[in-house]
């Protein structure tokens, strides 16, 4: 079963998560209590070359994601909370950022989950070759504190 949904045009990052908890509470019966645990994860800091990140001036924070044998992501007025975000989304593990790096920043990031092919016309390195070469920033492995545990979910939801 599919459920559709839309946001209010001039929903906040944080409207939208309470928004979607509300969705999963009342379709899903989803039930969780706050717990913090220490998870496998990574933490994003600067490379021992430095941040290659030059700051956005005036725009719209947007980001879109194109998968395939090479990702790309593009990011505009992006905070390095963000791209955090978006690197975990990725990599289905924790990441936060650790890089103490303040504003936002415009970029283009490619990369592969193979890394170089041998007879590529172009190297596509992996995403954690990736984020030195082009920003400057790497990710280290390290224990992430995640909160949320699931205590109840149904497998359909309930009807509108």
């Amino acid at each position: 079963m599919d459920v559709a949904a839309k946001y209010p045009a001039k929903a906040s990052d944080d409207d939208r998560m309470r928004m979607l908890q509300t969705l999963l509470e009342d379709r899903f019966k989803l039930a969780v209590h706050r717990e913090t645990r220490q998870l496998p994860g990574y933490a994003l800091v600067v490379s021992s070359k430095g941040c290659k990140l030059k700051p956005a001036g005036e725009c719209e924070q947007g980001a879109n994601h194109n998968g395939g044998r090479v990702e790309t992501l593009s990011a505009k007025c992006s905070s390095m909370d963000l791209l955090a975000q978006l690197v975990s989304r990725y990599l289905g593990a924790m990441v936060e950022d650790k890089t103490g790096i303040d504003g936002v920043y415009t970029f283009d990031l490619r990369w592969s989950d193979q890394g170089p092919k041998p007879g590529d016309v172009e190297a596509v390195p992996t995403l954690f070759d990736a984020l030195p070469e082009t920003l400057g920033l790497r990710l280290q492995p390290q224990k992430v504190a995640a909160e949320v545990v699931v205590d109840h979910m149904e497998r359909v939801p309930t009807e509108n």
